[in-house]
């Protein structure tokens, strides 16, 4: 890898592959004239840059990222596709949890169904800029939007487990997850929309303001979920923790399923997508203190797209855990397998509201990711 990279360094051109980074109006001007007027019509040229300065960090990225991308467009498509079919005919277990997740499902689907224009992209070598505006477009719509219906179906559990008896767990009403996810849409499309096709004049300073508006999404669209899904994750682990030495042995399984579950989500949650943002969070402070051009070097390139396969590879993930994590999805599967009908004396996942001894309110929950 060493010896690619320097070779990489040797033989690219002086030009920078970002050049929408560099900190000169002239430059941003210049970048304007040559490129497009929309920030769409950037990032989508930012491949073909790729081809044109980095010819064998393309070559490296195709074969392997495009084997990679393939696999993941095989899993993702089986996985949710059956996800979708188990939990779109579970209209007798319908609940918040269940239209969060179907949602969730939807995301990942699309997410995997626009890899094949990011191969096309690939074997164009950059100059498929059709291919290039689908997979931009589609790709943060859908990332966006997995991590808002993760953030959601956490905050559901939350109210599920803690606020069992309160006045909070109306909020976990079908309506309301159906507006809820209504709106997750809406905002990720109409955000992604506006940031990717918002006009630029070269006489004004706007052109140079990508990295800001990337610095803000980061912040509103994946930093505060994250502190969402963190914080209610904590409280939900402390809540059935304090509970747990009074717990009949198989509630107490049961919970530490739980634990185990929602910690996996955050695992997924972190590993597939802190990457990305955390490398849109390294470039605008760097550009903010030093004044310098990021993005110039075959590291730059290599760490970008392999932070964008990685958001890509959420889709895979999420139908594991709640296909072979969540008990209710078995149940659910066995039901449609069967039918519809329902299997005698099997339950979801049970929780407690109160302390053991006192009172025990059994609920279903699907405990999605």
């Amino acid at each position: 890898m060493e010896s690619l990279l320097a070779n990489i360094s040797s033989s690219s051109t002086a030009e920078p592959l970002l050049s929408l980074f560099n900190s000169h109006q002239t430059n941003c001007n210049t970048w304007d004239q040559e490129w497009g007027t929309t920030n769409l019509h950037r990032l989508a040229h930012l491949d073909m840059q790729l081809y044109q300065d980095f010819y064998t960090v393309w070559v490296f990225l195709m074969v392997r990222s495009n084997v990679f991308n393939c696999l993941m467009l095989v899993v993702g498509v089986v996985l949710n596709s059956l996800a979708l079919y188990v939990f779109c005919g579970a209209s007798a277990h319908s609940s918040a949890s269940v239209v969060y997740t179907i949602n969730l499902a939807v995301a990942d689907l699309l997410v995997a169904l626009s890899l094949p224009a990011r191969i096309a992209l690939y074997h164009s070598g950059g100059s498929c800029v059709a291919c290039s505006y689908v997979h931009t477009f589609s790709y943060f719509v859908n990332m966006y939007c997995s991590i808002l219906f993760l953030t959601s179906i956490c905050i559901d559990r939350y109210l599920a487990v803690v606020h069992a008896s309160s006045t909070l767990h109306r909020w976990r009403t079908i309506g309301a997850a159906r507006c809820v996810s209504a709106t997750v849409w809406f905002i990720a499309v109409v955000v992604t929309y506006s940031f990717q096709v918002k006009r630029h004049t070269k006489n004004t300073a706007s052109s140079c303001m990508v990295l800001p508006a990337l610095f803000y999404l980061t912040i509103l669209e994946f930093l505060l979920p994250l502190l969402a899904v963190v914080v209610f994750t904590l409280r939900v682990t402390c809540f059935l923790s304090s509970s747990h030495s009074g717990m009949p042995h198989q509630s107490r399984v049961r919970r530490t399923r739980a634990i185990r579950l929602l910690a996996t989500v955050l695992v997924v949650f972190t590993v597939c997508f802190t990457p990305f943002h955390v490398r849109q969070v390294l470039v605008y402070f760097q550009f903010r203190v030093t004044g310098e051009a990021p993005g110039q070097g075959a590291r730059d390139v290599l760490a970008y797209h392999i932070t964008v396969t990685l958001s890509s590879l959420n889709s895979c993930l999420d139908p594991v855990v709640y296909c072979f994590v969540t008990d209710s999805f078995k149940r659910m599967w066995r039901t449609r397998r069967r039918g519809g009908r329902e299997e005698d004396g099997e339950v979801g996942f049970t929780s407690v509201s109160k302390a053991a001894g006192l009172h025990t309110e059994k609920k279903t929950m699907y405990v999605g990711s």
